[in-house]
């Protein structure tokens, strides 16, 4: 019996350590996770991405992907900004600037850039989510949401994720 425990506690204590590892820190000096995102940033205002910090990236990781989207849309999740092979050393994405090196992807919008936040009534919730993969991704440069979901399958090595609102006004 001792020796099941035991292989049972290190199988344990590696599960542990792989969640613990696996979490990426996305942040913006813009807005407080959870908080509400300036109009700036959004359809009723300039439009344009809000600075990125990434923080506790894996080493292993060849590229990085970068998914905006918003989870309460009337029709499901809509996608405002995806981008992916983006360099895995990459620690800041600058306000109004997309990734150096990534390539953008069409968004839900029919646009291969940023779209704010343009909720159609209410208040809702808005995701920016880092992925670190073990590879980088052969995708068309006009590949959608769907296209870039199953390129990514089985190649996460760790995400993050900062979610803030926004109310249409």
């Amino acid at each position: 019996m001792k020796p099941i425990s035991f292989a049972l506690a290190i199988f344990v204590g590696t599960i542990v350590n792989m969640n613990a590892a696996s979490s990426i820190s996305v942040t913006t000096p813009a807005f407080q996770a959870g908080g509400d995102i300036p109009a700036k940033f959004t359809c009723n205002g300039a439009n344009v991405n809000p600075q990125l910090k990434i923080d506790r990236l894996p080493n292993e990781a060849k590229s990085l992907v970068l998914i905006v989207d918003d989870p309460d849309a009337p029709r499901g999740l809509f996608t405002h900004w995806i981008v992916w092979n983006i360099d895995p050393k990459t620690t800041d994405i600058g306000e109004n600037s997309a990734p150096a090196g990534g390539v953008q992807g069409t968004n839900d919008f029919g646009k291969r850039s940023y779209g704010g936040p343009c909720p159609p009534s209410g208040s809702h919730r808005y995701f920016f989510k880092i992925f670190a993969l073990d590879t980088k991704l052969d995708l068309k440069p006009s590949a959608r949401r769907t296209d870039l979901d199953a390129a990514m399958h089985d190649h996460t090595l760790a995400q993050g994720e900062l979610m803030a609102r926004y109310s249409h006004k």
